[in-house]
């Protein structure tokens, strides 16, 4: 069974892990260099009260994650998120992502922001669908923003805005 909690700092080797694996062999994160321990730590301990971040764990392993980032840092952004979910890669495709995207948002919505954006590199139709599922909806797409994997690659940009 999934448990699905707030990640604490001892959770962060094991969401590195996960983020690391996603930097070297996929394209949901425009990363190109795996994250240090130190930098994941700094990553956690920067993240305020609107902008959280959950694990999924299942038999004590964490199996993936996500959280709600600033959007930017000008003042009037404050409750603007964006939302990123990482799963490990062999847990992905039974049910964890749009767990974690459903608690997250309404996560969110608790934590006081007024939206949350997701940007989704091309090619991620789980990801979309998921998304869509939930309650996102598409408002653009950005072309050949990232270089990665020897080709650019588009951004889908789908938006959650609390009423």
């Amino acid at each position: 069974m999934i448990n699905i909690r707030p990640a604490t700092e001892a959770d962060q080797a094991s969401m590195m892990e996960i983020y690391n694996e996603a930097v070297l062999h996929s394209n949901a994160t425009f990363d190109t260099e795996p994250r240090t321990l130190n930098a994941q730590l700094s990553w956690f301990r920067a993240h305020k009260k609107n902008h959280p971040v959950l694990v999924a764990e299942e038999s004590n392993q964490i199996i993936g994650w996500a959280s709600l980032s600033p959007w930017s840092e000008r003042c009037a952004y404050e409750t603007t998120v964006e939302v990123s979910i990482y799963i490990h890669k062999d847990f992905r495709g039974k049910g964890t992502g749009i767990k974690l995207l459903k608690i997250i948002t309404l996560e969110g919505e608790k934590a006081g922001n007024h939206t949350i954006i997701s940007r989704i590199t091309g090619g991620n139709d789980v990801s979309i669908h998921i998304h869509e599922k939930l309650g996102y909806r598409h408002i653009g797409v950005m072309e050949e923003v990232g270089f990665k994997f020897g080709k650019y690659q588009d951004v889908y940009l789908m938006q959650y805005v609390f009423k």
